[in-house]
């Protein structure tokens, strides 16, 4: 019996670390609705940096993240970086006020299923908020980078 249960602890173990997302992966294939309903690939945003940023509204080091994500999407886009956030909110109007109250103006995509979202388990994310860096090929080159880790990036880009 203890060999059937330490098998099962193995078997979920491996499952939950395949599924996180490691340095020079590629971006994922997802495709999930904007705060304007459409459907958008994650896969169009290939060609520039990209941080795919998983956050919530009720989450206040998301929302201070908020912040300094706006501060680089206005001083680097289009022409260098391209920021999608992805909500794990349940809830659509909270999730819709905090993007206003924030002033965000990049890309806003939801999978309202909490850390149940099959996104936010493709992507490995396990706390918010939780940042993924992406050179222009669509590999992954940081996992919660700071702020200096980006400019450096960006800074390599002509």
């Amino acid at each position: 019996m203890k060999n059937i249960i330490l098998l099962f602890i193995c078997l979920i173990s491996n499952t939950s670390i395949d599924a996180q997302l490691k340095i020079g992966d590629p971006l994922p294939n997802i495709y999930l609705p904007s705060y304007l309903k459409n459907e958008v690939r994650l896969l169009d945003y290939s060609g520039k940096i990209l941080i795919v940023d998983f956050w919530a509204s009720w989450c206040a080091p998301c929302r201070k993240a908020n912040k300094k994500l706006v501060d680089l999407h206005r001083e680097y886009a289009p022409t260098k970086l391209e920021i999608v956030g992805i909500s794990v909110d349940t809830d659509r109007s909270k999730w819709l006020k905090a993007i206003t109250k924030d002033n965000i103006e990049y890309t806003q995509l939801t999978d309202p299923h909490g850390f149940e979202a099959k996104s936010a388990i493709q992507f490995g994310v396990e706390a918010l908020p939780a940042s993924f860096l992406f050179d222009p090929n669509g590999k992954l080159i940081a996992i919660n980078p700071t702020e200096q880790e980006i400019k450096k990036q960006l800074n390599h880009i002509k």
